[in-house]
């Protein structure tokens, strides 16, 4: 795919920014990390070239220097709250996280559960991590936070907190996801640090939205529809274009909530070291971007896609016509319409002829290429098959995966698991082509173009299995769906 993003030049400069935070803060940096570490998937398809590991990437040229501290909130975990990207709770999440800052060689000094009020499921999960050798504190909730200022500061407030014991000069504060309470452990750290007449210093590390790109750039806007589930409008920050005749892009929350954080600042230390919000994020995305037009493209298919797995969302009841308006909006003000996204049109039209699901991919060349439903393969296996063969430069007629091991897939499926329909899904087609490509040149050169899946667009003219969902997530691929079933049944699968 062509790329708009320099990878290194990014994490040189993100990790030298955060460096000169460090020293500007006396050699004690609490730096609330937004988004996404390990995985973070919008900022790789709105910024081609953008690793979903970057930011590791980049703290791993600091790890030395740094540690690491996990938040959960405690009323998430009581209600099981889920990752919808990875589809696992919360709680599992830290589990996860914590594997993987260890698989990275960073260190993970501690977690800690937030708004804690004796709640049942954050108890027994704070006593699995004890078990595990991790170190686990408590922070409170405080009334009036954060309005009440002369009680948030103050022994009541983010003194009754337990204080995390830390011991590297840059201190990461992550979550699962938003509303976890990274930002108040990291006021509360500060009130306490210097309690114990230590000078410690706050940042956020920030990718989106970017704030010296225009506030209705398409990298902005598709940040924009990504979080309209959690409220977030991107405004031009005033305290910015007050202090320094700048104008610079923030969102609403951290807007709204910066004349108090300036006075819980100015309470701790005596005076702020900050002039607006945007001055509290370290963000040098922009000056990574190579190919400004390649990344607008990106965003703009970004946006379609959000509006579109928003509408099955709606169809499947989990998301309102709020939601789904706002995205129009968003569409609007792009000027985007589906013609902006070939995909679209061309799994519709074959679904018009065929008279059955149907999908279709377009490839980094631009070839857009579809399949059908048969009564052997689903639409989603018989299009993976079909762009393998095109991007290997088999001949379409010809057949990858024998009758011979086709069938025996299908008689597993209804014979013995008990399933009425025998055709493969696209996990059962891919392994059906691993098993083939032991004695078959053609299926090892199909199997060798996997990678290049990656990245392509599909649209799939019906709603997917959880199987066909995860298969195209797994290979890299951006999929949107029609908002509709292949059949009238209420229970879907």
């Amino acid at each position: 795919m062509k790329i708009g993003f320099d990878h290194d030049k990014y994490t040189a400069l993100q990790s030298a920014q955060i460096k000169k935070r460090i020293r500007k803060f006396g050699g004690k940096l609490y730096l609330e990390l937004g988004g996404k570490l390990f995985d973070d998937f919008h900022a790789s398809r709105v910024l081609p070239g953008f690793k979903p590991d970057s930011k590791i990437a980049m703290l791993l040229k600091m790890k030395d220097q740094a540690e690491i501290i996990v938040a959960i909130n405690a009323d998430d975990i009581e209600k099981n709250k889920v990752r919808g990207d990875l589809g696992i709770t919360y709680d599992m999440d830290v589990l996860r996280l914590i594997d993987a800052f260890r698989a990275s060689d960073l260190y993970v000094g501690s977690v800690v559960i937030t708004q804690y009020a004796g709640q049942q499921h954050a108890n027994q999960f704070r006593k699995r991590l004890r078990a595990q050798g991790v170190k686990v504190y408590l922070h409170y909730p405080i009334p009036g936070y954060p309005s009440d200022i002369s009680l948030v500061v103050s022994e009541k407030g983010y003194g009754k907190n337990e204080f995390i014991e830390t011991e590297r000069p840059l201190v990461l504060v992550t979550a699962p996801g938003p509303g976890s309470g990274k930002m108040a452990v990291c006021l509360s750290q500060l009130f306490q640090e210097h309690q114990r007449g230590v000078k410690a210093g706050y940042a956020k590390f920030e990718t989106f939205p970017t704030w010296n790109l225009p506030l209705r750039h398409p990298i902005n806007m598709a940040y924009e529809a990504a979080t309209v589930d959690l409220g977030d409008v991107n405004m031009l920050d005033p305290f910015h274009l007050e202090a320094y005749n700048v104008q610079a892009v923030n969102y609403n929350r951290d807007i709204e909530v910066f004349p108090i954080l300036n006075a819980i600042f100015e309470r701790i230390w005596g005076k702020s070291p900050y002039k607006s919000p945007t001055d509290m994020g370290v963000n040098m995305v922009a000056e990574a971007i190579i190919d400004e037009k390649v990344c607008s493209m990106a965003a703009k298919q970004e946006v379609i896609r959000r509006l579109y797995s928003a509408l099955c969302d709606q169809r499947r009841g989990l998301a309102g016509e709020e939601l789904v308006a706002k995205l129009r909006l968003i569409m609007q003000q792009l000027e985007l319409t589906d013609d902006d996204r070939p995909v679209l049109a061309a799994a519709r039209k074959r679904a018009q002829q065929t008279g059955a699901p149907a999908a279709a991919i377009q490839l980094s060349d631009g070839t857009v290429i579809t399949s059908k439903t048969s009564e052997l393969l689903g639409a989603s296996a018989a299009l993976i098959l079909n762009a393998l063969k095109h991007l290997a430069g088999i001949p379409k007629a010809e057949k990858l995966i024998p009758p011979e091991v086709i069938g025996p897939v299908q008689s597993l499926k209804c014979d013995y698991l008990g399933n009425n329909n025998p055709r493969l899904h696209s996990d059962e087609i891919l392994v059906a082509l691993s098993i083939t490509a032991a004695s078959s040149q053609a299926a090892r050169k199909a199997m060798d173009q996997l990678p290049n899946l990656k990245g392509c667009e599909v649209h799939t003219s019906v709603i997917l299995s959880q199987v066909d969902e995860n298969i195209f997530r797994r290979l890299g691929v951006n999929l949107t769906s029609e908002p509709h079933y292949q059949t009238r049944k209420l229970y879907h699968k």
